[in-house]
């Protein structure tokens, strides 16, 4: 499907009119019960920086008075956001002081009853680490614990939590991302490692192509280098199977069928190549096997069959082909949903050799970008403990004692097979698998079958709702922190505006509590400190690459404003590539080492199976991160209910109308949704936004299976998750 963006406009204002809903005087008129607003001038200012995990990772200056939060804004010295925030930004206030907010440990009885009592911190400390206890006498090792934890806060010190885990013993871990794994591991065959140009670059570039990127719901704060380049005469193209928001923004949309992507950039490249369009000179001086490459492209790769593929018609292919081998820098932004498939790797490997095949790797307004982990360089001092003298774990192949690694993809299923010890506890923080993992109901059922459960959190979600005790979890308005981007290369500080209101406290605050509980019934059982301001844990995460990188000599020097690493803007830029040949990796023996194609081939799609014939997608939702937000007041006031979306054509096909509430199932289980009817899908793909509305059971993982992509295992630990290879049959409910 081709549509200008003259043609689309007049379409795409249903897709976009929900921006329109919210009401910003929810946002003023709600922080406290006083009349009048006092000024920005009487208030405190603090610098804070958004952890959640998203890529703008934003700037913030918060204004508290009298020790209560009034209102946060952008920071204005933060050169990528801007002294802007999203809706969720904005919304941050009513998150601190939401009537829902855990408030104090609490102790349900029994688990999954509803019934919560309030308990001390002392009383649930003492529970916890007599339970601790009593299995590592009982298996002889904490390896019956497992921690779950990932990307609720990404703040550095909040790597505390496996600092936690780690001072009690060798313990179970989930490892693995179920975000990104497919596409980081494509980008460290081909580069050596994650690695992407300056956002802030794109103004550079004369080409632009989001290929299956929503910036404009996922990373808004680039929507403006984006716009800058355009006014220059950059063409923006966006590839993506949904007619999104971004799409509406776009000179050109192309409605590719789902996981074909691949295939469409091979049909590009086989007309660069027949058009001589090739920088051979930069392909050739940078990378091995490019020539095989070609070879394989001019032998099995037709554009006929890359436009029967994919769907998007030859005419089209050769436009985007042209345009994008001859506008001169050209950047590529790859999304993560578009790796959520079991060709997913692969498909991101394709795409990285159109940008070798052009010269647009290294350039200043060019990349084939995905993200890059480069800031990322601190101590992790709070997740750095010894285990206690005398602890018995996992034997490695090395013979050494160490953790017990699960996939943290599939954690219901892992969990469940071990036995040698079995795993009888869960600790999950920054975590909420009930609400986020495949397979609800196997969740469910190995949630069930656990001896204990302790979730930190701070609202009551799902899968606090299956635990046997919860801890109160400060906000990041309440803790001193420091966040990296995975995305732009700013740097920030989070300063603790507020007091930790009622009783909650942060992760290390939360590892004192229990060191201190567990070495006084048992002296040496734990290692992690037990003393350290909040403020002291925040400076010991530091060290002198970071200074350099963002040219301070303290970490308080942030406290004047966000610093930008003194990086190339141009990954790669220098040549230096970190595979093992030191260059890009065309032809790569590591990928073929680990059984997959070492050229990037094409790689057929999962097939749709014939009982469930129509393909479900659950990306991110605009108002809510995963699990966070949504369940707001002020959010649901916005987007009340959740709502699956279905083309008229498929939905005319099983007697569905608009508004109707409509079954959505397969063999492993069913979800009931209201139907809206749309043509931004294709007639055999509907879509409904993964998120956690409060007092719903809506989830969308109750369809889903633990089907892993073809990648992620080399550089996380685990493959990723085919999140977006999920069939089902609907019916009118």
């Amino acid at each position: 499907m081709k549509l200008s963006r003259r043609k689309f406009l007049g379409g795409a204002a249903a897709a976009v009119s929900s921006l329109t809903l919210f009401n910003f005087n929810l946002l003023t008129n709600s922080l406290s019960a006083d009349a009048a607003d006092p000024s920005s001038e009487t208030m405190k200012t603090f610098r804070n920086v958004c952890p959640r995990n998203c890529y703008d990772t934003c700037g913030m200056i918060t204004y508290v008075q009298d020790g209560i939060l009034k209102k946060v804004e952008g920071d204005p010295k933060h050169g990528y956001t801007n002294g802007k925030l999203c809706l969720k930004g904005y919304a941050y206030p009513r998150r601190v002081y939401s009537p829902d907010r855990i408030k104090y440990p609490m102790k349900q009885s029994p688990r999954g009853s509803g019934n919560w009592t309030r308990i001390s911190w002392d009383e649930a400390m003492e529970t916890i680490a007599t339970k601790i206890l009593d299995l590592k006498k009982r298996y002889g090792s904490t390896l019956p614990i497992c921690l779950d934890k990932y990307s609720g806060n990404f703040g550095i010190v909040h790597y505390g939590i496996e600092g936690t885990m780690s001072s009690l013993g060798y313990t179970t871990r989930a490892v693995g991302t179920p975000c990104w794994p497919a596409g980081i591991d494509a980008q460290t065959y081909d580069f050596g490692t994650l690695y992407s140009n300056d956002p802030e670059d794109m103004v550079n570039a004369k080409y632009i192509i989001l290929w299956g990127q929503n910036a404009a719901w996922t990373a808004i704060h680039s929507f403006p280098f984006i716009n800058k380049a355009r006014e220059h005469g950059a063409k923006l193209v966006v590839i993506d199977p949904i007619l999104t928001s971004t799409a509406s923004k776009a000179d050109l949309y192309i409605q590719v069928n789902t996981s074909t992507d691949g295939a469409l950039a091979l049909g590009m490249a086989r007309y660069i190549i027949d058009n001589d369009l090739v920088d051979w000179e930069y392909a050739r001086a940078n990378s091995i096997g490019f020539d095989e490459w070609v070879d394989y492209v001019k032998k099995d790769i037709t554009l006929d069959w890359a436009s029967e593929k994919t769907g998007v018609p030859k005419d089209t292919i050769m436009e985007i082909a042209h345009d994008y081998a001859t506008a001169k820098p050209a950047s590529m932004w790859v999304g993560y949903g578009m790796q959520r498939h079991t060709n997913g790797g692969q498909n991101v490997r394709i795409i990285d050799a159109l940008g070798v095949m052009t010269g647009n790797v290294g350039k200043s307004g060019g990349g084939v970008n995905y993200g890059h982990l480069e800031t990322w360089g601190f101590n992790y001092n709070a997740m750095v403990n010894a285990a206690p003298k005398g602890s018995k774990g996992f034997i490695g192949p090395d013979g050494k004692d160490g953790d017990r690694a699960i996939n943290m993809n599939n954690f219901a299923h892992d969990v469940s097979i071990q036995s040698d010890p079995p795993v009888k506890m869960l600790w999950l923080a920054c975590r909420n698998p009930a609400s986020q993992d495949p397979d609800t109901n196997a969740i469910e059922k190995m949630f069930a079958s656990m001896e204990f459960v302790v979730t930190v959190d701070s609202f009551f979600n799902k899968t606090v709702e299956m635990s046997d005790i919860v801890l109160p979890a400060t906000t990041h308005f309440e803790d001193w922190d420091v966040m990296a981007s995975y995305w732009h290369y700013w740097v920030g500080i989070n300063q603790r505006a507020i007091d930790p209101l009622y009783e909650s406290k942060s992760d290390v605050e939360i590892a004192i509590e229990l060191s201190t509980k567990m070495n006084t019934l048992e002296p040496g059982s734990c290692t992690f400190p037990t003393s350290g301001t909040p403020e002291e844990w925040l400076a010991k995460e530091f060290n002198p690459a970071i200074h350099q990188m963002l040219g301070i000599n303290d970490y308080k020097e942030l406290i004047d404003g966000p610093r930008k690493a003194n990086m190339p803007s141009a990954s790669w830029s220098d040549g230096q590539f970190r595979t093992p040949s030191k260059k890009i990796e065309i032809h790569c023996e590591l990928a073929k080492k680990n059984g997959l194609p070492a050229l990037p081939i094409w790689v057929e799609e999962m097939k749709t199976p014939e009982k469930y014939p129509i393909r479900f997608i659950t990306p991110h939702p605009q108002h809510a991160l995963h699990s966070q937000f949504q369940n707001l007041d002020w959010m649901m006031t916005t987007n009340p209910e959740p709502k699956v979306e279905i083309h008229p054509v498929l939905a005319a096909k099983y007697g569905i109308a608009e508004g109707n509430m409509v079954k959505v199932f397969n063999d492993l289980g069913s979800i009931t949704v209201k139907a809206h009817l749309t043509r931004t899908t294709s007639q055999n793909v509907i879509v409904s936004y993964e998120s956690w509305y409060k007092d719903s059971n809506f989830n969308v993982n109750y369809t889903l299976k633990a089907i892993p992509s073809d990648m992620g295992k080399q550089a996380t630990g685990n493959d990723g998750l085919a999140f977006h290879d999920n069939f089902v049959m609907i019916e009118k409910a």
